[in-house]
């Protein structure tokens, strides 16, 4: 059995929560700025005494209200400051939130609200407030609906006027380590969403030891903008470590505005899924192309790619080193100043990240430190070091952390970081665990230097008619890189041999038709059919089948006309794919497809 652990860089202490991370700031750096907020082109800068005397009024609002401590908040809303206004607010209430993702529907709000036990719900918009009201109903529990667009901010910061300031820091300092300080919904990949409870020593351990483990990201000094969802526990735990570091954080949750805030935001490091750097990438390829530049901005990645693979090595040749000077000013340093010219660091999880794309985004300026964790470990569970990065692993522990491979594979975790349990659910519970270690259900394998490298689900494995063990992963990820695909699913269990089911990139699609020479107003439908798109994803299926042996290799696809997406229930917030609704749903999709392989094997039989 394989084994990695990493001590603790700072030891832990009981008695603090996260409350208490922001009190600590304030005190230290009263004048430091915490948040931009967006006002026009330009942010507006809040220091830390302001964050935390607009989040001890908004607590008192809260108390005035009949908030009482142990209280849980629902919160409904996209990326914005706010959030962590009110996410601060209840802790100094001594209340904790519970996120609900802003895409839930109806049934999904009414099922986490009810189950969370929850008394209050702060929505963003009348939409969202629609959802809550619909349920509302079935809610005996919750008495009071905030809408931030009705002004519920400066409403309880006036009904809270009157409450004492010793009251809140009394409440603020009720809670300690082992006290619940979130209940965050799984994503529900595989059956109703399950409540995991999430302390304040989770949140506050770990933000102390990876600060000390990253300090290259986590410091004063530094500065990121947020824009993948606060209900996630990645963005949240991230918001947590910033307040504790000091960190300067924008938030934007609209992303046809995101290159314009990254411009004028400048931060020093990102957060996102892998899905994003790919989008970046292929938008830049494309518009490229679209200029007449595509064979200039193609030969200046391989330059890169080549570049930084010759970096890892250790020894860059001269005349590689002379071309690459060439590529960083031709195409490089464009995209740097796309990021706000600043960007040195970006942290990506919750899928794998390819080894081309990791090497071109070095190769620019901008190291990604792949990272893997769960909501069950209140997000890291490991992380690529800033000093020394190993792409094609998701880095070692962190502090405090220790990861174990068992006989089958799994990876199971123990440390600071892991959760007491799951709500309401102890058969879930008892799954969960094995004799203290928690079981991540993800295959995976420690290096030589004790660094994860993750293969995929152990639900998910693909054991096909003859027999051979396939990690779909392993094939969807580069597949999904390029441009005209959205989504892959690889399918094949019990099967003769592995197929995929391939949706098209919509918002894609018309410029890369148009770079062709095609007609780019094309129909998804038209496109599925066109034999240029079917030889595109051809040599996407062809390429990620080089990684693997033939056995395992997709050997038959059909382009799906609907993509995969968050409204349709086939996607996660995350943008991670619902396997096993996407099976149900798209059976007779693959019969037909297997169908269809049979009939053109036997009509080349006959020939």
């Amino acid at each position: 059995m394989q084994e990695s652990e990493s001590r603790v860089m700072t030891e832990p202490e009981p008695a603090l929560n996260v409350a208490d991370l922001l009190a600590q700031r304030a005190t230290a750096t009263p004048d430091l700025v915490l948040f931009g907020i967006p006002e026009g082109d330009r942010w507006r800068s809040v220091t830390a005494r302001e964050f935390r005397e607009r989040v001890v009024a908004i607590a008192k609002g809260f108390i005035a209200a009949g908030i009482e401590p142990g209280d849980r908040i629902g919160l409904l809303s996209s990326t914005r400051y706010e959030w962590t206004l009110i996410d601060f607010a209840a802790w100094y209430a001594g209340a904790l939130v519970v996120p609900v993702y802003e895409t839930s529907a109806p049934e999904q709000v009414r099922w986490i609200l009810e189950d969370s036990g929850a008394v209050a719900v702060v929505v963003e918009t009348a939409e969202h407030y629609t959802r809550v009201d619909e349920v509302l109903p079935d809610l005996d529990d919750v008495r009071e609906v905030w809408q931030l667009h009705l002004g519920a901010i400066d409403k309880l910061v006036a009904a809270g006027a009157s409450v004492d300031d010793g009251e809140v820091e009394r409440r603020r300092q009720l809670a300690v380590s082992s006290d619940t300080a979130t209940i965050i919904y799984t994503a529900g990949t595989t059956g109703r969403p399950k409540g995991c409870v999430l302390t304040h020593g989770n949140f506050v351990e770990l933000s102390r030891n990876a600060a000390l483990a990253i300090p290259e990201v986590a410091n004063d000094r530094a500065a990121t903008l947020l824009f993948v969802t606060l209900a996630h526990v990645f963005a949240r735990f991230i918001s947590v470590l910033s307040v504790h570091a000091g960190v300067k954080v924008g938030h934007q949750s609209d992303t046809s505005r995101l290159v314009e805030s990254l411009g004028s935001f400048e931060p020093t490091f990102l957060l996102a899924v892998p899905r994003v750097f790919e989008k970046v990438y292929n938008s830049a390829e494309q518009k490229a192309e679209t200029g007449g530049r595509g064979e200039i901005f193609r030969r200046a990645a391989d330059i890169g790619v080549a570049w930084s693979e010759a970096k890892e090595a250790g020894r860059v040749p001269f005349a590689l080193a002379a071309k690459y000077r060439v590529a960083d000013a031709l195409v490089f340093r464009k995209l740097r100043g796309a990021l706000g010219g600043r960007c040195r660091w970006a942290v990506s999880g919750s899928a794998p990240l390819g080894k081309r794309l990791n090497h071109f985004y070095r190769a620019i300026g901008v190291t990604i430190l792949e990272g893997y964790g769960l909501t069950e470990t209140t997000a890291p569970i490991s992380v690529n070091r800033p000093s020394q990065p190993k792409i094609g692993t998701v880095g070692p522990p962190l502090p405090g952390t220790s990861i174990r491979i068992t006989d089958d594979g799994e990876v199971e975790v123990r440390g600071i970081g892991v959760f007491p349990g799951y709500l309401h659910n102890e058969a879930a519970n008892a799954d969960a665990f094995d004799d203290g270690w928690f079981r991540t259900g993800d295959i995976g394998s420690l290096d030589e230097d004790g660094h994860l490298m993750i293969t995929g689900r152990k639900k998910e494995i693909i054991v096909t008619a003859g027999g051979k063990n396939v990690a779909p992963a392993e094939l969807e990820d580069p597949i999904r890189a390029n441009p005209v695909v959205s989504q892959v699913v690889v399918v094949g269990d019990q099967r003769p041999f592995i197929a995929a089911l391939v949706t098209l990139d919509a918002e894609m699609l018309p410029t890369w038709l148009k770079n062709k020479g095609l007609d780019g107003s094309m129909s998804l439908e038209q496109a599925a059919e066109s034999d240029e798109v079917r030889a595109e994803v051809q040599r996407a299926i062809d390429a990620a089948n080089t990684r693997v042996s033939r056995a395992e290799g997709v050997r038959a696809f059909r382009i799906l006309t609907e993509d995969f997406t968050e409204g349709n229930g086939q996607l996660t917030p995350k943008m991670s794919i619902k396997r096993h609704v996407i099976l149900e749903r798209r059976k007779d999709d693959i019969e037909a497809l297997y169908a269809e392989a049979k009939r053109e094997r036997e009509a080349q039989a006959a020939r």
